[in-house]
């Protein structure tokens, strides 16, 4: 049978069957739900291998956090539900698709798509992983674009002396990306010590924030904690720019604009990975981005970022602690079965 016929047979004996996906239905809590396939005939249909837990991001919409003001704006690709609650979340799946257009068919591909163990999604929102990309890494492709798109917003060039203050999943993903530019001088700041060796293994030099660089020429803040822009902005050289990724949904933050901040004449950018950096929008459309970052992900060294793996049934169950504030390791992959 060729592929169009399977591709056919697998579409149509699809049609009006269930899944199952993760909702967060109340502060701390997620359950698993039956979740229909639906879609268009055009669609691609997905069986689920692995999804990523992005932290920073499902631990606001896990307690409910996120801002009246920015409902619309944070709302996932294929979310189901509305914020605050219940709410079916998520944008890093992984998995084998077995229906749509022939081209995909019997391909691994990544998806923005909430926790689900088999999904619909139009075609454009599909990306095949490139050769050599395991599908478990390929979870941490979210993750890139964000520190791919940080990258640019930053302006980093050959030579530059470069400080990510944070040492989460999406700060040592921009260190080791900046790490790879000629010349560049690249030094991870965090408060666990414990990550100074994974920094190494990517690149970077690593320091606690009393023994935090200055005059570095671009300073990307990532740690989610306000004492975290207070050292970024200590590290900012002469008229340097400070990248803010951090997101703290309803919080208000703290910045130290006194001192020194006026007379170095600092900047302080944001970026946000829901549009392309403005350096390439002209260019770049988000699916371009969206395979610049698979293709960054080809090398073995980044495993090292996925510390934990959870089978997806036991996901409600672990939700709290891998959500949990200050939680230990960086990403989770979900595995299914």
């Amino acid at each position: 049978m060729g592929n169009e016929a399977a591709g056919h047979e697998h579409e149509s004996g699809a049609r009006g069957s269930s899944s199952r996906a993760l909702w967060y239905v109340a502060p701390g809590r997620a359950e698993i739900r039956p979740a229909s396939l639906g879609g268009r005939p055009e669609d691609v249909q997905v069986r689920a291998l692995w999804s990523g837990i992005s932290r920073g991001t499902e631990r606001l919409v896990a307690s409910g956090r996120v801002p009246a003001a920015e409902h619309g704006r944070m709302r996932a690709p294929l979310q189901e539900g509305d914020f605050p609650f219940p709410v079916k979340y998520g944008y890093c799946a992984v998995g084998v698709a077995e229906g749509g257009p022939d081209a995909l068919i019997g391909r691994t591909v990544f998806c923005l798509h909430p926790h689900q163990d088999s999904f619909r999604a139009p075609a454009h929102l599909v990306q095949p992983l490139p050769a050599g990309l395991p599908a478990r890494r390929a979870i941490l492709a979210a993750n890139m674009e964000t520190a791919l798109n940080a990258t640019w917003d930053g302006g980093v060039g050959p030579a530059d002396r470069v400080v990510v203050v944070g040492a989460g999943l999406v700060g040592l993903l921009v260190a080791y990306l900046c790490a790879r530019m000629p010349g560049t001088e690249v030094t991870v700041v965090d408060v666990e010590a414990a990550r100074a060796a994974l920094a190494g293994s990517l690149g970077a030099r690593f320091a606690a924030p009393a023994d935090a660089p200055v005059d570095a020429d671009v300073v990307f803040h990532a740690s989610g904690a306000p004492a975290g822009l207070a050292t970024a902005i200590g590290c900012a050289g002469f008229e340097s720019r400070v990248v803010e990724m951090s997101w703290f949904g309803e919080g208000d933050v703290p910045a130290p604009l006194g001192g020194a901040f006026h007379s170095r004449r600092l900047r302080i950018v944001s970026s946000q990975v829901g549009h392309v950096a403005a350096a390439r929008r002209a260019r770049w459309t988000h699916a371009r981005r969206l395979a610049a970052a698979l293709d960054l992900l080809r090398d073995d060294a980044l495993d090292a970022l996925i510390t934990e793996e959870v089978a997806f049934d036991d996901l409600p169950a672990a939700i709290p602690r891998i959500l949990a504030e200050r939680a230990p390791g960086l990403a989770t992959a979900v595995r299914y079965r």
